[in-house]
């Protein structure tokens, strides 16, 4: 088998593995071992718990501090239910745009990443490349934690963290954060002429997701300031997506499952939202043991994702504004590995090929353009590590 491949092909290779966050994602690193084992680079794996899914981190180029992290996901959202006019895992080029499930979030900027070795070994970069291939980004960004702590503790050190999501080639200096948190509520069954003496767990539940609305009603209304007021929207948000539970119409709800979820801005502490969550839910809970001790709600944590600040004098932020000269103050709502790097205390920036519009929509796609722009980004990079 041949490695000597174009970023194109490798694209092509990656998104013909069909990665769906609920599946394995193993084939796909294997062969990316096998293409960096081509180029005698050695990688590393990081495993879940159950050993289905890995990360891997490679370090490309000599041993040294200063080097730059490319990071991105190797995961995808799924496809069942949607309307495709083209094979997803099969990559079509077709009125300048490359068509493809991962193809704009983000498995263009891992090719893009890969195809930077085989030069970066030619040209005798001074400083090095770190490769950082991540799974289960996109239900939570799961995967990458353990892998940057590990590559603190054990890889040269990087002077900057450069991770990959669709950003139109912008510097991204900041995101919200996430926190999720899963929420069981468990009632007492009646007949629901009897309401009075049973715990409706679903209408429990309500007054939790009335307490969200209130909530954004409240941060709406805060005082903005200038590091927040540049996010869509500029306060965080509180928010139940789906809501499980209930036996028949006619039966105080047993069960009600869902998840409350923060989307919070960088200025604020997600454990604080945490404890005021918490504490809504235990005023409710007594509530509920006062009709029947056997009441409970169970919360557990659904994911946790720090959010990225942006850093005075950042130098990830100056690399890429120096080699995009982009200057605009940008930064986006949704969450990102990016906030995960900047907590293992690297200097991180978010940074890479294609519209994140185009991101989980049937027929995903990236521009040619785009593509090209990218590689070019990463070009001039290789050219920068070079001069030590």
């Amino acid at each position: 088998m041949s490695f000597d491949l174009s970023a194109r092909e490798i694209m092509e290779k990656l998104i013909s593995f069909p990665t769906v966050s609920s599946e394995s994602n193993l084939e796909l690193i294997t062969w990316v071992e096998e293409y960096l084992n081509h180029y005698d680079v050695k990688s590393t794996r990081v495993y879940n718990e159950d050993k289905t899914k890995a990360n891997l981190y490679a370090n490309v180029g000599p041993m040294v501090d200063g080097g730059v992290i490319l990071s991105g996901h190797t995961d995808v959202v799924p496809v069942i239910g949607q309307d495709w006019d083209t094979d997803p895992f099969t990559v079509v080029e077709k009125d300048g745009k490359f068509f493809g499930r991962g193809t704009c979030d983000m498995k263009g900027f891992d090719a893009l990443a890969l195809a930077t070795i085989p030069k970066a070994l030619k040209q005798g970069i001074k400083r090095p490349i770190q490769i950082a291939l991540s799974y289960d980004e996109e239900v939570g960004c799961i995967g990458a934690p353990f892998m940057a702590a590990e590559m603190a503790k054990l890889m040269p050190k990087a002077s900057a963290a450069i991770i990959g999501e669709p950003s139109m080639m912008k510097a991204v200096s900041g995101h919200k954060g996430g926190l999720g948190i899963k929420t069981h509520i468990r009632g007492f069954e009646v007949h629901s002429s009897l309401q009075h003496i049973g715990v409706s767990a679903i209408m429990e539940g309500a007054k939790l997701i009335e307490w969200a609305n209130q909530m954004n009603i409240e941060n709406e209304a805060k005082e903005r300031d200038e590091a927040t007021s540049s996010f869509v929207p500029p306060f965080t948000t509180v928010h139940v997506g789906i809501i499980e539970g209930g036996t028949a119409n006619n039966i105080t709800a047993k069960d009600c499952h869902f998840v409350m979820g923060f989307r919070c801005i960088p200025n604020e502490d997600a454990n604080n939202w945490k404890q005021a969550y918490t504490n809504k839910v235990r005023e409710i809970e007594a509530g509920m043991k006062s009709i029947n001790p056997e009441c409970f709600i169970a919360l557990e944590s659904a994911h946790a994702v720090p959010g990225l600040k942006r850093e005075e004098n950042g130098v990830a932020e100056a690399l890429v504004r120096k080699l995009t000269g982009d200057n605009g103050q940008h930064v986006v709502s949704y969450g990102t590995e990016a906030g995960q790097f900047q907590a293992e205390g690297y200097s991180s920036i978010i940074c890479g090929p294609g519209d994140i519009a185009q991101a989980h929509q049937p027929n995903e796609f990236i521009t040619v353009k785009q593509f090209e722009t990218g590689e070019a980004f990463l070009d001039r990079l290789i050219v920068d590590l070079c001069r030590g």
